[in-house]
């Protein structure tokens, strides 16, 4: 009995702990669900903060990616990176892919985005760079051939997985894609440059380590030149536009200490 009333004691203090702990864990809102303050768009073949087609856009309370101003897509891939810089952290929101694919984009964009982690500073791409040097938390609907989400593409940069290093540019996780138009949680847990984890609807889908910058990259070489080194242990976030329409919401950051 007396044993019985020690495991229960000790339960009702990892509850109250972790309980605590959740309430502890300060999230801030780095979207207001107004307008695109402290974002800034990058679409390909113009400057960083140009969009003449208005393809990020707000309302009813999302960030849409819209191609009602397109006649064709163009390759005019595209992201919306946020102001602020981070090395340790989680963020977490909700997508879900709406519409058709507009007229023109690659097959493999069907139903197709991402979420950017440790992108290098959106001043020092390319005018008609496709991509940031970037770890992308791929994330895919139904209707794209792959079938999972939350896989992991590495432009310009490489992981490790276990023991390998694996420069293969797209990793698929095991997590099944979801309907058109049902929306989806999203979370990425970020511990510098010493391991990434990707969340779908609360799951752990994907995991890997040691992030870098690729040495045989073009975009990446300037960028290990100005820093010295290819470690990759922060950068910003920015989500993409690939051709098919997108919605996001409750964008959220929850800063962490580093180890």
């Amino acid at each position: 009995m007396k044993m019985t009333l020690r495991f229960a004691a000790l339960a009702a203090v990892l509850v109250s702990c972790a309980t605590s702990s959740a309430q502890d864990e300060k999230w801030t809102s780095i979207f207001n669900g107004k307008d695109l303050d402290g974002w800034t768009p990058k679409i390909r073949g113009f400057a960083f903060g140009e969009d003449p087609k208005q393809t990020f856009v707000v309302a009813d309370g999302v960030i849409r990616v819209d191609y009602k101003n397109y006649e064709d897509w163009g390759d005019a891939f595209g992201h919306l990176f946020f102001k602020t810089k981070y090395s340790n952290c989680k963020i977490r929101l909700e997508y879900r892919f709406v519409g058709d694919q507009v007229k023109g984009g690659p097959g493999w964009a069907t139903q197709n985005s991402g979420i950017m982690l440790h992108c290098q500073d959106p001043k020092t791409m390319g005018k008609s760079q496709e991509f940031p040097a970037s770890l992308e938390f791929q994330l895919l609907g139904a209707g794209n051939g792959v079938k999972t989400t939350g896989n992991l593409c590495t432009p310009s940069t490489y992981i490790t997985i276990g023991d390998k290093v694996t420069k293969t540019h797209c990793i698929y996780s095991q997590e099944p894609t979801k309907p058109l138009a049902e929306w989806v949680k999203a979370e990425a847990e970020v511990h510098g440059g010493k391991l990434v984890k990707h969340l779908i609807n609360g799951k752990v889908v994907f995991e890997y380590t040691d992030t870098k910058l690729d040495e045989g990259d073009p975009h990446a070489k300037p960028l290990i030149e100005a820093q010295g080194n290819n470690n990759l242990t922060e950068g910003y976030i920015s989500l993409q536009s690939e051709s098919h329409p997108v919605e996001f919401r409750n964008i959220e950051v929850l800063e962490l200490k580093a180890e």
